[in-house]
């Protein structure tokens, strides 16, 4: 739980930083648009000017300045994507390693079986009671759902449908195993109840 604890601090600091905006990035994309500005602005200043016997070399100008406007746009959408791409990528770490920490929680509740209670183990160092398991599998189940949440605080504020489904995933991934807990605190509260 502690670790968890840990993870959730760290989640607002990531998140925080997923949300702002990459100045170097943004400043760059700014930069070319305002080439992109002035290119245009120069080309339509040249075209005032042209004269047709010099049709060639207007052209030709005409020529360059629409493939310089598209090479610069070009550099612009690879900025503005690429400042998307390492938010997402950092997002899709933090979002693996909550995948993980889901796995881990359903690996220790595997050994913790109902019928445990019924049939004690004599060579176990320690055995629980059913309060004590259905307690346990309580705090799993817990557990599964603060890294759902988790998870989805991820996409609060930044809409990427590759981290989407990242999460989606992962919040399939603890309802499934939330359901495996579930059935066996249901079994441990039929047990309790048989007992009676």
């Amino acid at each position: 739980m502690a670790e968890l604890l840990q993870v959730a601090r760290e989640t607002v600091a990531r998140t925080e930083w997923i949300q702002r905006p990459h100045v170097p990035i943004r400043a760059g994309a700014g930069f070319l648009c305002l080439s992109i500005v002035l290119l245009i602005a120069d080309l339509f200043n040249h075209v005032r000017r042209v004269e047709f016997d010099d049709f060639t070399s207007a052209i030709q100008a005409l020529e360059a300045s629409i493939s310089s406007v598209v090479f610069i746009g070009a550099a612009i959408v690879f900025l503005v994507s690429w400042e998307n791409r390492i938010k997402r990528e950092r997002a899709l770490k933090a979002i693996h390693e909550l995948r993980a920490m889901a796995h881990i929680v359903d690996m220790h509740q595997l050994t913790k079986d109902p019928e445990s209670v019924l049939n004690p183990n004599p060579e176990a160092k320690r055995q629980m009671t059913s309060f004590d398991l259905s307690r346990y599998l309580d705090y799993c189940g817990d557990s599964l759902a603060l890294i759902s949440k988790i998870a989805a605080l991820y996409v609060q504020e930044f809409q990427d449908s590759v981290l989407l489904a990242a999460v989606d995933e992962v919040e399939e991934l603890t309802s499934g195993f939330s359901r495996k807990i579930w059935q066996k605190i249901t079994i441990l509260e039929n047990l309790g109840r048989g007992g009676e």
